[in-house]
Parts: C-alpha cells; structure tokens; sequence
C-alpha cells in the first residue's frame, strides 16, 4: 500500500483478521443502514449508524466533541485505542475517520476496500442469531 499518501491509516483484510481478538484495537463499522451488521460483522465490531449516531441532525454536522467523546466512551474506545473503520458501499460512510482526526484522535485506521473485501475473501465473520 505504498503508493497512498499515509499508507500507514489504510489496512488491509489481512491485517484487520490478526488484530480481531486485539485489546486495543477497536473494529467499528459505519454504515447508513445497520441491517448488514445486525445479522453478521467481523469479530469484535461495534455498529455505528452514520445518520442516528455520527451526525447532529439539528445543524446537519459531525457531532460536537463532547458527544463524540462520549459515544467513543460508550464503545469502549479511549484516547490509546487503536481505531479501525469499515462499512458498506467500499466504506462509503468513511468519513467519520475524519471526525476521530479532527477530534484529535492518534490511531485511526481504515480497512480498505471495506465488508465488500472482507466478504468476497470469505473472512470469517460473526454471526447474530434471532432471539
């Protein structure tokens, strides 16, 4: 991945599947519509709704700090954690990388190519089951 300008922020399939059972990595997926992760997602993963949880709604804007900070919190992610982001659409809602930058955020990677990638190379995934 050397030809990105950071290639260090883009991670590939490979990387994300040795990093599942990390402590400090935090595998979060940005999705519009949640359906896809409700029914499977990669180990680990935490859902974030890109419309109900990423944006304040009222001035049609990234979530102000605090909200940020505390939505992180309630996830499980702090200041030392190592952030990594995919979703649908080949991480179409990646944008909230740009919220953990702007919000100062040290560690924020992204895995390319998204859940499309992960699928199509029959990486293992997490099943959730009706109750």
């Amino acid at each position: 991945m050397g030809d990105y300008k950071h290639p260090e922020v883009l991670v590939s399939t490979d990387w994300v599947s040795h990093h599942t059972d990390d402590p400090q990595a935090r595998l979060v997926e940005v999705d519009l519509d949640t359906t896809a992760y409700e029914k499977e997602h990669i180990k680990n993963a935490i859902g974030w709704n890109w419309q109900a949880q990423l944006q304040d709604n009222v001035r049609r804007d990234f979530l102000g700090q605090r909200k940020f900070e505390d939505l992180c919190g309630k996830s499980g992610i702090s200041n030392d954690s190592t952030v990594i982001l995919y979703g649908e659409n080949s991480n179409w809602f990646a944008d909230a990388l740009w919220q953990f930058i702007y919000y100062g955020h040290q560690d924020v990677r992204l895995m390319n190519s998204g859940r499309e990638k992960w699928e199509l190379e029959k990486r293992p995934s997490q099943w959730i089951f009706p109750q």
